[in-house]
């Protein structure tokens, strides 16, 4: 699979800068003005419409870069939905991890019924190109049913305490859904989450479950396959 970065043809800010504005909207709850205020106290002059346009443009490419970079997911999946409130209107983000907390894939949708989580099911099997030995779920029947005629040699447990991993990688979808006030539209919320799904779980390790030295070497690894996926590194090999 083609690992290589995105292009930067045509724009006259160094890789670096665009790389870092995309990494401060997606992994914490900023606004574009906000990043436009902290890019200003570094001395880099580059207006909220223009950290827009980066994000849109190669949010997707960098998270897409980061999960081909990223080891094969666990064998156990955990999935889950929850509410989405959309101009006004109930939608449903449905979400997958593997027992590691990394996101496999997400899809927001009209409805938490078998032919939803049957499109789920399938679009999560493709993205990934593998097969689970192991799917947890709460009980919800829809999962079951859809479970049946997608993969039903896939082991299925629903049971609602053992899916607190799924539930708990929510919370920062959370948090950054609050900060923006909600999405204006399904298409919207889809493209900002599928970037966002892929960048920020990169950046937030189990970290309760390592001590502050092998924190640092984690993260020091992960900032370097970010240079990776953006380009950063080449550029930097290329001064």
């Amino acid at each position: 699979m083609d690992s290589a970065p995105p292009s930067y043809k045509g724009h006259r800010y160094p890789v670096g800068i665009i790389a870092h504005c995309v990494w401060l909207y997606f992994r914490f709850p900023l606004s574009f003005r906000e990043v436009e205020e902290l890019m200003r106290e570094r001395g880099v002059l580059v207006s909220h419409e223009t950290v827009r346009r980066w994000c849109t443009k190669f949010g997707q490419a960098y998270a897409n870069g980061l999960r081909r970079r990223r080891v094969q997911p666990g064998d156990k999946w955990h999935l889950d939905e929850v509410f989405l409130r959309i101009n006004g209107e109930q939608k449903y983000l449905w979400w997958a991890v593997d027992a590691d907390g990394n996101v496999l894939d997400i899809l927001v949708q009209n409805r938490r019924d078998t032919a939803a989580a049957r499109r789920f099911f399938r679009k999560l099997l493709k993205k990934t190109c593998s097969v689970p030995r192991v799917v947890v779920t709460d009980k919800l029947r829809s999962y079951g049913a859809a479970h049946r005629e997608v993969r039903p040699s896939v082991e299925h447990r629903a049971h609602k305490g053992l899916n607190n991993r799924a539930e708990n990688s929510h919370q920062p979808t959370r948090q950054r859904e609050r900060a923006m006030k909600g999405f204006r539209s399904t298409g919207g919320a889809q493209r900002f989450l599928s970037a966002f799904s892929g960048i920020s779980p990169h950046f937030r390790p189990r970290r309760h479950l390592m001590t502050a030295t092998e924190y640092r070497a984690e993260m020091t690894t992960r900032f370097a396959i970010w240079d990776q996926a953006t380009g950063a590194t080449d550029q930097a090999a290329g001064a």
